[in-house]
């Protein structure tokens, strides 16, 4: 067969997956790339937002996908929000694939001066919601991934080293990144994947709340070899990737997609 007479048609690669989102806020999400590039390859996703505020702008994100797309509420840092979420998205699919925590946040103030000023609750705040968070999703979808699956989770360069003004993040980031590596060996056998993506700055509406934020993209956009900044579609495609049957022997890990910035010493 010639290539001019071949199908026009490629299999898609996440076709027949199904998978849940938790994380987005408006179109300029993360999340909500990764999403878009797991829905363009084929696979089937609910959704779910934080509080009424956001409600209205993932129904109209989430229609977008059909009016059948499952959306639902959930609160990460309640036990019963997450074990509704999972048996609501296993009545309606009966197995998942796919999970993509994008969920982080610190209060205002402690996104602000110095971090040893951070308060108890500060820093409690921040790992429940943006750690423990993936432990629990991980604990409520592994039922679910009967044939196996891939968990992603976003993280960012200030787990690793300093970012100024990033402070507590930073250090909640650290324990996501590991909570990524313990999960994975965990789950490993049941061939469910855990692995991080630590994005470059992106201006999403949880990044415009850092002091500084404007200096961190133009800082970036100096010193990457690249000299520019990671585009939304490039962390979905990444996040595909990951999803898909061609990272099957990665776990545990983090890949960094931040147009080379990590590798740079000054």
């Amino acid at each position: 067969m010639t290539a001019k007479s071949q199908p026009n048609k490629t299999m898609s690669s996440l076709a027949g997956k199904t998978g849940i989102v938790f994380g987005v806020a408006n179109k300029r999400s993360i999340a909500w790339a990764i999403a878009q590039a797991w829905h363009k390859a084929g696979a089937k996703l609910a959704f779910t937002y934080q509080g009424e505020r956001l409600k209205e702008n993932v129904e109209e994100l989430a229609g977008t996908f059909g009016s059948d797309t499952l959306l639902m509420p959930c609160d990460v840092t309640k036990d019963e929000d997450i074990a509704r979420v999972f048996s609501d998205v296993g009545a309606k699919f009966g197995k998942l694939n796919l999970l993509l925590h994008s969920v982080a946040f610190a209060p205002k103030e402690a996104l602000e001066g110095l971090f040893i000023n951070t308060t108890r609750e500060a820093y409690r705040v921040a790992h429940d919601i943006s750690a423990y968070s993936l432990v629990a999703l991980a604990r409520g979808a592994e039922p679910l991934m009967t044939e196996g699956g891939s968990i992603v989770a976003m993280s960012y360069y200030g787990a690793e080293k300093v970012v100024p003004h990033y402070n507590v993040m930073g250090v909640a980031k650290a324990s996501l990144e590991a909570s990524t590596r313990y999960l994975a060996y965990d789950l490993g056998p049941k061939k469910i994947r855990v692995n991080c993506i630590s994005a470059g700055p992106v201006n999403t509406l949880a990044a415009r709340g850092i002091a500084g934020f404007g200096d961190m993209l133009k800082h970036y956009e100096a010193h990457s070899p690249l000299k520019r900044n990671v585009l939304p579609d490039e962390l979905g495609a990444t996040g595909t990737f990951l999803a898909s049957d061609g990272a099957a022997a990665i776990t545990g890990q983090v890949l960094y997609v931040d147009c080379g910035y990590q590798i740079m010493g000054m």
